[in-house]
């Protein structure tokens, strides 16, 4: 299973000013899966530690913290003498070991020859009391579920990635088809490691979604397990309220949608536990399209997504048979998928910072907007055909932005400073930025929805 984070790891092991890496993202996205496929693919040799239950590795970094000591305890323990240049040291669940994450520190100041890579969920890693985190001595890579253009190549589809990348307009319509139908399979897979991998393996819709199911359970135990006990009940309101605030026609969060009169202040600390442990998104409204979009964020209004389309279609039941009823399942409960979907692409994006923007009076709400740093693209996310986006010519009246996207599941289209960019190809979108599109193939004609 390929993926991009793979190309990020090369660059960090060949960087001039490299430090211990952290890898984060929520339970069950591949964070161990990576780790060990980047050691074999990149080193000679790796020493994998998992801190989980470990008494030994908790002893070890008890005591001082001193670099000698500890690779001394290293090596024994995994048998052999650690190579500097040659070997990737792993860190497993290293939120079990409080120490170890404070070690990165002296590991970066007095001993950076040494190639070390951590992961562990979010759940401990963010919130653990007492830890004296190496804050400026770790790099980070966040891990995410797999992008559609990921799950194109687990099923075994890299021409057609590479056909996407390309952007040769007249070639990728003419196999929309292909296409719509990986997407359809997206919208019930999703990107969780295991669910793709069981999907690829035998086609069976049932084993998905039993996968999800297990993986959705597991969450709702690591809220007991990890949360502190007075907010956990807090948890589950919020976890369980995402997908009827996504059913919404506007989908800001509302408190009182999680408990009748439910306010701010008694939900706050729920929807920034869900978020550092990776478990949702959230995009907050901005008051103006402005760069960076950051400084013009609104606190008070944000939208809540799952990490995952998939997880959110097992939440809410979404049967095999929608699969079979033409592009039905892109609308399903008021195009809330679709807008997951986007969302996920979006945000697997490193380049991209994502917000969403109305206007004081509401009456213009652009789903997205998107900023890469050089200018801010406001994004209409449409589940169906029609191209209609009221509030997106408005924007565009008064912002006037040299880019604008409308994704639905219509072709490829242009116009002067808009682009119709498929839901199949909306994780093109950084690229896109990057070349403001690029010119049409030669040859190739610019297919419009009529």
């Amino acid at each position: 299973m390929y993926r991009v984070a793979l190309e990020a790891l090369y660059r960090w092991k060949d960087g001039k000013y490299r430090k211990p890496l952290i890898i984060e993202g929520a339970r069950q996205v591949g964070k161990t899966w990576l780790m060990k496929e980047f050691g074999r693919q990149a080193y000679r040799d790796t020493v994998y530690i998992n801190f989980d239950a470990n008494s030994r590795m908790a002893e070890l970094f008890a005591s001082d913290l001193q670099i000698e000591r500890i690779m001394l305890g290293l090596e024994i323990y995994a048998g052999r003498k650690i190579d500097p240049e040659h070997t990737l040291i792993l860190f497993d669940e290293v939120q079990e070991v409080p120490r170890a994450l404070s070690s990165l520190k002296y590991f970066q100041e007095l001993a950076p020859q040494y190639h070390i890579i951590c992961a562990g969920s979010l759940l401990g890693i963010a919130l653990h009391g007492g830890t004296s985190f190496p804050v400026g001595k770790v790099d980070f890579l966040k891990l995410y579920p797999l992008s559609f253009r990921e799950f194109l190549m687990a099923l075994g589809q890299e021409r057609f990635v590479e056909l996407l990348s390309g952007q040769d307009v007249s070639m990728i319509t003419m196999f929309r088809q292909t296409y719509v139908d990986a997407l359809k399979y997206y919208y019930f897979v999703g990107g969780m490691p295991e669910a793709v991998a069981r999907f690829v393996e035998n086609q069976d819709f049932n084993e998905v979604r039993e996968v999800q199911g297990r993986i959705l359970a597991a969450y709702e135990q690591d809220f007991s397990k990890h949360a502190p006990v007075e907010i956990v009940p807090r948890i589950r309101l919020l976890w369980n309220s995402i997908p009827s605030q996504l059913a919404r026609e506007n989908r800001k969060f509302v408190y009182g949608l999680v408990r009748e009169g439910g306010r701010a202040k008694e939900f706050e600390t729920a929807i920034l536990w869900l978020a550092d442990c990776g478990l949702i998104h959230k995009v907050s409204r901005v008051t103006s399209p402005g760069i960076p979009l950051k400084a013009y964020e609104d606190l008070k209004a944000f939208k809540l997504f799952l990490a995952d389309v998939g997880l959110l279609g097992c939440m809410v039941g979404l049967g095999q048979r929608t699969l079979l009823d033409g592009n039905d399942v892109f609308t399903k409960f008021k195009g809330a998928l679709t807008e997951q979907y986007v969302l996920q692409q979006l945000v697997a994006d490193p380049s991209l910072r994502t917000y969403y923007y109305t206007n004081d009076r509401n009456s213009c709400e652009i789903d997205f907007l998107v900023d890469n740093g050089e200018m801010v693209i406001p994004v209409e996310v449409k589940a169906q055909l029609n191209l209609k986006a009221k509030s997106l010519r408005v924007y565009r009246e008064k912002y006037h932005p040299q880019l604008s996207v409308r994704t639905s599941m219509a072709d490829y289209r242009r116009e002067e400073g808009l682009v119709n960019l498929p839901l199949y190809a909306i994780g093109e979108l950084g690229r896109i930025c990057e070349q403001a599109w690029a010119p049409v193939a030669d040859g190739a004609t610019d297919h419009r929805q009529e």
